[in-house]
């Protein structure tokens, strides 16, 4: 893993952890031209597994983990993050298959990433 994708992922899990209380087990990131499209696996906490076992529980712990994480990116943008890949980030898309505890990211940037930057 090159150290550019080790700091992204680092960014991402250290965030998760401080909202959510336990960040993703494993996180694979790759960058495709202005993109990073991150893949995290092992995301939910104990409570929000319980929570998650009726359909109300599932959508309550899909938004929470979906919406409110584009929300902090972009009220309180991590720390590193645009610094790491060398450009702005401009969109954040989210989603989460709660059942089976698998949430994909895609982080839209203005402008294409340069892997090759010494990173």
């Amino acid at each position: 893993m090159s150290k550019m994708v080790h700091e992204f992922n680092d960014i991402i899990r250290k965030l998760r952890k401080d909202l959510f209380g336990k960040g993703p087990e494993r996180i694979h990131t790759v960058f495709v031209e202005n993109m990073a499209v991150s893949t995290l696996y092992g995301n939910l906490t104990p409570t929000e597994k319980f929570i998650a076992g009726t359909p109300d529980g599932s959508n309550m712990v899909h938004v929470a983990r979906t919406k409110m994480i584009q929300q902090v990116y972009f009220t309180n943008l991590p720390k590193g993050l645009e610094e790491i890949v060398g450009a702005k980030l401009v969109h954040l898309f989210s989603d989460m298959k709660v059942e089976e505890d698998i949430a994909v990211s895609v982080f839209v940037f203005d402008k294409n990433i340069v892997i090759d930057r010494g990173h």
